[in-house]
């Protein structure tokens, strides 16, 4: 294991949003042929981020080879910043997704997750983590210490985004993943990660566990049967929005850019029904635009006003 790096206030230094988690390479094999993107879910979500014009850092751990390389171009395109220590000799970590004729994905990992430690003296507006980064050992319990340090002084957000392969046992990932939700003030899952964390409870009942271990608002999403947004005052069902399906590679990656993306522009009202409702259309549009297209691509800020009502714009 390589030596920890300790930090001050510099990584998160101008950032709205810092991201901490893995980024990889996608390798999408499909009947049409083998084709590679840039991916991990917390580096699909910063990307999400920096397309929508919100000043994004991503704390990760990626290698020195072409893989790296493709990664740091990607995300600099987006305006995402690589934080301090994100970056070390070796590999970069990949996964092969096998897609089905329906566009979903299978996916097989070659990852190993490190990270240097980090005291920041100053925070973001929101910290963003999940995935594989919240489990995998050993850099699982640097992610951990960081939500320790943060979740008082900024919103914390967190998808756990479920890999069985990756996780450990069920009860192992159950642990780790509750254990976390006092840190946290925003938890968004899949309705796939919340029946396989709690298979005797409906996603109503997995809502308000939730809750009732810490988070301000649980984002459950349900593919084409919408999400379901609920806080310990309401619960707000958004329906999903039409769209052709090429993959579904960072749509739920999308679907968080998006609901950070709101937070960070919701005045007043704070978690109302109507403030859970603009984010949950927000982020359905910015997941059904992202569908529409091969690979974790998600929608500019412009793409996602254009693809909204009118009458429903994204920010004043």
């Amino acid at each position: 294991m390589r030596s920890v790096q300790h930090t001050g206030g510099e990584p998160t230094h101008g950032f709205d949003v810092v991201v901490v988690g893995e980024a990889l390479v996608d390798i999408v094999v499909s009947p049409k042929g083998t084709m590679q993107h840039p991916g991990g879910s917390p580096a699909n979500v910063a990307y999400g981020l920096g397309r929508l014009r919100v000043a994004t850092g991503l704390l990760t751990s990626i290698g020195d080879d072409h893989y790296a390389a493709t990664i740091e171009k990607h995300l600099r395109g987006a305006g995402v910043r690589l934080l301090p220590g994100s970056q070390v000799p070796g590999g970069t970590a990949t996964a092969r997704a096998i897609l089905a004729s329906d566009g979903s994905a299978q996916y097989d990992f070659d990852i190993r997750w490190d990270l240097p430690r980090i005291t920041p003296s100053t925070l973001p507006k929101i910290l963003h983590t999940g995935s594989i980064a919240t489990f995998l050992s050993p850099g699982a319990s640097v992610v951990r210490e960081l939500l320790e340090q943060s979740h008082q002084r900024c919103t914390v957000t967190y998808d756990p985004n479920i890999r069985p392969a990756l996780v450990g046992s069920h009860a192992e990932a159950l642990g780790i993943f509750e254990e976390l939700l006092p840190y946290t003030e925003v938890v968004k899952l899949s309705d796939e990660d919340a029946r396989w964390l709690y298979p005797r409870l409906t996603l109503e009942e997995i809502s308000q566990r939730i809750l009732r271990l810490g988070p301000a608002l649980v984002a459950v999403t349900r593919g084409a049967e919408g999400s379901l947004l609920s806080t310990g005052a309401a619960q707000v069902a958004v329906p999903s929005v039409r769209s052709e399906v090429v993959d579904t590679i960072g749509a739920g990656d999308s679907y968080m850019s998006a609901l950070i993306y709101g937070l960070l522009m919701r005045g007043a009202d704070g978690l109302a029904p109507s403030v859970l409702e603009s984010l949950g259309r927000m982020a359905a549009k910015a997941a059904a635009i992202t569908v529409r297209r091969a690979g974790a691509n998600p929608p500019t800020s412009d793409e996602l006003q254009a693809d909204l009502p009118e009458h429903q714009p994204v920010a004043p």
